[in-house]
């Protein structure tokens, strides 16, 4: 999607903490279709999680948050919400989530919930992240896009 296209209203009021650092926006809407995708994780073609650090397995999740997106004919700027899962959550692992959803994301980041839980689905999963994203609302007039 073209950041000139980009329908969603980033909210941070002035009231809250700057959360950029973190990586999320307080709030964020846009008109238009709720979609919704289930927790991706750094797996392989068959679903097996793929072993690796944690920069490594965020770097995979969000790989495959972005095909699960193009699969419906959307992309990462179409992203209100993230919900991100952490394994033995710490400071270090706060700094590279942040980092690399900045690099996803630029300066437009969704707004964002993250949970530190003791284990995830499958052995060895360290990073799962889900998300909701929005389908631009269609003007009249014009056909709705497949997805």
């Amino acid at each position: 999607m073209n950041a000139d296209h980009d329908q969603r209203t980033l909210t941070n009021p002035a009231t809250l903490h700057d959360p950029a650092p973190f990586g999320y926006s307080h709030a964020a809407s846009a008109p238009g279709e709720l979609v919704f995708i289930a927790g991706q994780y750094a797996s392989d073609a068959t679903g097996a999680p793929v072993p690796g650090d944690f920069a490594a397995q965020v770097e995979l999740a969000l790989a495959n948050l972005r095909l699960a997106l193009e699969g419906v004919g959307l992309g990462l700027a179409h992203v209100v919400r993230l919900g991100s899962y952490v394994v033995d959550h710490d400071l270090a692992k706060l700094e590279v989530l942040g980092k690399a959803l900045h690099a996803a994301f630029g300066e437009r980041l969704p707004a964002q919930t993250l949970s530190g839980v003791a284990s995830l689905a499958l052995p060895g999963m360290l990073f799962e992240i889900d998300a909701v994203a929005v389908r631009p609302a269609t003007p009249a007039g014009e056909p709705a896009t497949a997805g």
